[in-house]
């Protein structure tokens, strides 16, 4: 009974093994990494602003 299992699947499995094709794709992959660097320019921008108006408190009167 476990012989003609083994046989049956072996069967099902060499049928199942014409069906599977690898092939190159006709299009070179694309990876998109456009990445936003928004918040790091802000940062950066704020913090030399900071330290622009603590060097120079005589040009921004509060």
């Amino acid at each position: 009974m476990k012989t003609r299992a083994l046989i049956m699947a072996g069967i099902a499995g060499l049928s199942l093994g014409g069906c599977i094709q690898v092939k190159a794709p006709d299009k070179p992959i694309e990876i998109n990494l456009n990445v936003k660097v928004q918040q790091e320019v802000v940062v950066r921008l704020q913090r030399d602003a900071q330290s622009l108006i603590q060097n120079n408190p005589e040009l921004f009167p509060q």
